[in-house]
Formats: structure tokens, C-alpha cells, sequence
């Protein structure tokens, strides 16, 4: 297979593709679809053809509808949204989640249009969500897999402890179809995943099977249970599933927040915060134990919480960028350095940009400061799937 066909959903600013395309000029994307239903602007969408181009295989449009277009391939990926992952009508065919949620769509693309490999990247509570059932939403997802003939990897990859400027911890699961018969030991220490995060495991791993019928997982896997039986490392073929937790074994060079920062001339005023407001963020960042009162009920409790890091340090990789990490009012979240004079600031775009790996200014293309940081929220850390692209050129020959 001399090229791999990528088919990116839930594309955003372009995250996996431009890892997996600075990996390696086997990967080419063919298809992708960003659509975010929450805004009027689609500026997610027009930053990625800003990069990438104005081509028709580019589709703004409610994946829902944009699924009879896609084309064949050989690689889907996407990050989906993590929801409600049970089901409402029983049967591996037809399943519908009972919130409509996107992972029945890629499912279907799946069943469909059988790509060789598929590529997908979630927040880590995936593998132990919902609180109620331990397990059930990840045990549906590999049923489903299972059900397609997918042998899958999955590794939970904290970027920070792989080098890069920012501790983001994501559940990342690769698949490939029609992979014959595998030995999940040798898999597990010499698969795609493996090959991309060096670690070292246990002697001893956990077995355990998921059961067939995604339904059945809906309604049966993991009740009663505490704890998740997945772990942060796992693999799996045929519903038998051998997983455990790892340490990492990274030797590389190593980047922090201090890395990416521009130079203070540069830095706009808005993003330095007065005199005035800074007992308000620091108040946010400290640690509070304090009553209040529900204004609905009437009802009187204690709220308590630890304290943030305040200002960030510099000299270690950051904390996790979330969506709301634009505007200029006080925030427990957001990032807040103290710089070389004394005053303390946000991140400006161009730093949230690079701390996910983009170059600088890849978001710099006419949206709010606001929107910049929201598209850096829900971005991925790209040397990851640039990592992954890298292995899969090593595993498979490409």
C-alpha cells in the first residue's frame, strides 16, 4: 500500500492531519468535514481551508448528512465527543445512542465504507464513564469494533510525558481490520501504539472479554462495579480484551511552557492583567472552604476546593488548554504567567497555538482572540498523531 487515504471527521483546525502529513507523505487526506452546530461562525472550518485550501472534499456540513459523500479510504480518524455512549434499540445493526451522538455515525462509516485502519482520540474518562457502570461506554465502542472484524490498540498518552510543552492526557485507539489471528501479548509490546509510546509494562496483564452485542454492553458490563476493568494501556480482538497500566519510557527531548512564549514587546495590552483585577484571580486560583447558599432553595452548604498553581511555572509543561481560555475576565482555569517586569498576563493565541503543537499564528486567520483559544481547546497535541503516523510507517512498511 503505497498511500494511505485519510478520511478526518470532526476535523477542527486540522489537528491529525497535520500530524500524520508531517509524518510521512504516505498519508494523504482525501475527505474531511468540520461542522461546530453551537456557532454562527464556522471558523474552525475556515482556518482549516485557510491551511489545506478551498476543495470540494472539504464539507462544512452536519456529518449526518455529509456521510453519503465520503469517499473510499483507507484511514478514518476524528476526535469525537464523548456523551451518552448507551443504546436504545437492540441489534449490532441499526444501534442508535439515546442521544443521537456521533460514535453511531462513525460506526456506520465504518461498517460501510471498511477502511483498513481507523484512528480516534477521546478525553480518558472514556474508559470508565459512566459512573453508574464502570466501563460500559468503552465496552460498547470495542463491541462495535469487534463486530467489524477490528483488532484495536488503545494507549492513554499524557503528551507532557512524551516531551511535549503541554500535560494533556487523551485515550487514543487505533484499529485495523482483518488483522487475522494475533497474539495480544506480542501486541500489546510490539503494536502501532507501543512503537509510538515506548513504555514498560507489567509482567502481569488483566483479561476480560466484552460481550458481543453492543446492546448487551449497554445494558449489562460493568454494574455494580467500582472501578473500570480497563486500563490505560489495552488491546483487543474477537471481544477478548488484555489490558494494563504502564509507565512511560520516554528518553527524548523534553519541552515546557516557557518554550513557546513570545517576546513581551509583542504581547497586547489586553492580555496583562491591572492591579485592580488581581486579587480577583487570585482569589479564583486559591484554595477556598466557604459557605453558600443555593439561591433557588434556600439551601445552606460548604464549598470547598484546593488551590491552582498561581502564577503557571514556566520552567515545566503546561496545564491543559480548555476552551475557555480567551477573554480577559478572572478565571481558576486559565493560564496566567508572571513575566520578567513583575506583571502578571494571559497566554496570547499564538502561544495557546503552539503549546498544541501548531505553528505559530495557525489560528491567526481573521477569528476572535476568543474563538482562537476555543479552537486551541478542543484541538489535539499534533505531535501525537505524528507520532502514531510514524509507527504505523514502521509497523506496516508504508
Amino acid at each position: 500500500m503505497e498511500n494511505i487515504r485519510v478520511v478526518e471527521l470532526f476535523a477542527g483546525v486540522g489537528g491529525f492531519r497535520l500530524g500524520l502529513e508531517q509524518a510521512s507523505s504516505c498519508f494523504q487526506t482525501v475527505w474531511a468535514n468540520q461542522w461546530e452546530p453551537s456557532m454562527r461562525s464556522q471558523f474552525a472550518f475556515e482556518c482549516y481551508e485557510r491551511h489545506f485550501g478551498h476543495r470540494p472534499e472539504h464539507v462544512c456540513q452536519n456529518i449526518v448528512t455529509a456521510k453519503e459523500n465520503i469517499p473510499p479510504h483507507d484511514l478514518l480518524v476524528g476526535g469525537f465527543p464523548c456523551q451518552d455512549y448507551s443504546i436504545a434499540k437492540k441489534g449490532a445493526r441499526g444501534i442508535e445512542g439515546k442521544k443521537g451522538v456521533l460514535w453511531w455515525d462513525i460506526y456506520h462509516f465504518l461498517e460501510m465504507k471498511e477502511p483498513k485502519f481507523g484512528l480516534f482520540e477521546n478525553v480518558d474518562r472514556l474508559l470508565k464513564s459512566p459512573a453508574s457502570q464502570r466501563g460500559r461506554d468503552f465496552a460498547i465502542i470495542l463491541s462495535c469494533l469487534a463486530d467489524l472484524d477490528y483488532t484495536v490498540e488503545w494507549r492513554v498518552v499524557n503528551s507532557a510525558e512524551y516531551g511535549f510543552p503541554q500535560r494533556r492526557k487523551r485515550v487514543y485507539i487505533f484499529c485495523e481490520k482483518g488483522a487475522g489471528k494475533v497474539d495480544l501479548i506480542d501486541r500489546m509490546h510490539s503494536g502501532v501504539m507501543a512503537k509510538a509510546f515506548p513504555a514498560i509494562y507489567p509482567d502481569e496483564m488483566s483479561e476480560l472479554d466484552v460481550l458481543p452485542d453492543p446492546y448487551e454492553n449497554s445494558t449489562r458490563f460493568g454494574v455494580g462495579q467500582k472501578t473500570s476493568q480497563f486500563k490505560n494501556a489495552g488491546v483487543m480482538q474477537g471481544c477478548h480484551v488484555l489490558t494494563c497500566d504502564f509507565a512511560e519510557n520516554y528518553h527524548g527531548e523534553r519541552h515546557v511552557l516557557g518554550d513557546v512564549l513570545g517576546d513581551e514587546a509583542d504581547v497586547p495590552e489586553q492580555f496583562y492583567i491591572s492591579d485592580e483585577k488581581l486579587p480577583d484571580w487570585r482569589y479564583l486560583k486559591g484554595s477556598k472552604r466557604e459557605e453558600r447558599t443555593n439561591k433557588k432553595t434556600g439551601f445552606t452548604y460548604t464549598y470547598s476546593e484546593g488551590a491552582m498553581s498561581f502564577p503557571d511555572a514556566t520552567d515545566k509543561p503546561s496545564r491543559t488548554i480548555l476552551t475557555g481560555e480567551g477573554g480577559t475576565g478572572a478565571s481558576r482555569f486559565k493560564h496566567v504567567i508572571e513575566c520578567p517586569d513583575g506583571r502578571f498576563r494571559r497566554l496570547v493565541p499564538d502561544e495557546l497555538d503552539q503549546l498544541q503543537g501548531f505553528p505559530k499564528g495557525w489560528t491567526d486567520t481573521g477569528m476572535t482572540d476568543g474563538h482562537r483559544a476555543f479552537c486551541m481547546g478542543n484541538a489535539l497535541v499534533t505531535g501525537v498523531p505524528h507520532r502514531i503516523g510514524e509507527a504505523m510507517v514502521e509497523v506496516y512498511g508504508l
